[in-house]
């Protein structure tokens, strides 16, 4: 199954877009580790990201609307909004900022790969298959560098760890419906996070446990511009936008050299050790993403929308 034409983007604008989400999404791993670490919930979290963001797209919805159907609204919702956020914070909550750099960022181009093989029928050609290898072997390094430090490991980790994972695998499934559906990058954005602000703020304010009156205001603030600007605006604009100008196992790709970014910034930052699995890992992920945007997108046969 070929994924449906669509008009061609420059590519440069497509690295571009990937580079400034590979940014904020090394960032995110910081930000919400810290908001994890504190007083403030997941739910929490989810509700920050969304209620900022959701309020900012708002008018756009009521200005100039939204073209998605109510059924897709709903798949990239689950996938790219609301279920998530809560995988990735309810993470933060039991184990560190390396691990989700290495589950969710790390993950995703592989989970991408895989759904796309499986599901759409998109087998990777031989040079993808080789970058795919080389982003796998520099996940595993980090992580024999970092998830597998046994001595600094809490009982509970293993919990942040599956969430991690789940989300990558979730972020995948958003990917490919933005690129098999040609969702435009507005769209995208609008319709996860005001649809997910109308659905999760009442069940939030009714319902979850809330640690915001032990928070101080100067950290809700930060959790609130970064989770509902720069990751659930920026972040996921620019994501969809890489996806249709690039392809999603290409974008993806690109995701895989955050590990290495958080890797290469927890030293002067987090005065982390640049050990040698560190060094493995980021030349192995740089040449995986290195040669995954060297690959041209093929052409895509048209195929019929569905309605």
């Amino acid at each position: 199954m070929s994924f449906p034409h669509s008009l061609e983007r420059p590519r440069w604008k497509g690295f571009l877009a990937a580079f400034v989400v590979v940014a904020c999404w090394t960032g995110f791993n910081i930000v919400s580790r810290l908001g994890g670490k504190g007083h403030l919930t997941p739910y929490d979290l989810t509700a920050l990201r969304f209620g900022v963001s959701g309020s900012a797209m708002l008018p756009v919805v009521l200005t100039v609307g939204n073209a998605l159907t109510k059924p897709r609204l709903l798949a990239v919702m689950i996938t790219g909004g609301l279920f998530y956020a809560l995988l990735a914070y309810t993470g933060f909550s039991f184990a560190p900022a390396a691990h989700a750099g290495i589950l969710i960022n790390g993950g995703i181009p592989l989970a991408t790969a895989l759904l796309a093989w499986v599901w759409l029928g998109d087998r990777p050609s031989g040079l993808t298959s080789l970058a795919l290898i080389l982003t796998a072997g520099g996940v595993m390094v980090l992580s024999l560098g970092s998830l597998g430090n046994s001595a600094s490991r809490s009982p509970s980790e293993w919990i942040g760890d599956l969430c991690f994972a789940g989300a990558a695998c979730l972020w995948a499934v958003y990917g490919l419906l933005v690129r098999l559906w040609q969702i435009k990058p507005l769209d995208a954005v609008s319709g996860i996070t005001v649809t997910t602000a109308c659905c999760y703020l009442p069940v939030y304010f009714l319902f979850l446990p809330k640690g915001l009156s032990q928070t101080p205001i100067h950290d809700i603030l930060l959790q609130g511009i970064y989770q509902g600007v720069v990751a659930a605006l920026v972040a996921s604009f620019s994501y969809a936008y890489a996806t249709l100008s690039l392809g999603p196992g290409t974008a993806s790709l690109m995701l895989a050299i955050v590990p290495a970014a958080s890797a290469i910034l927890a030293v002067p930052f987090l005065d982390e050790d640049f050990t040698q699995f560190t060094v493995a890992g980021v030349l192995l992920v740089t040449c995986g993403a290195a040669l995954g945007a060297s690959l041209k997108k093929t052409a895509p046969r048209p195929t019929p929308q569905a309605h």
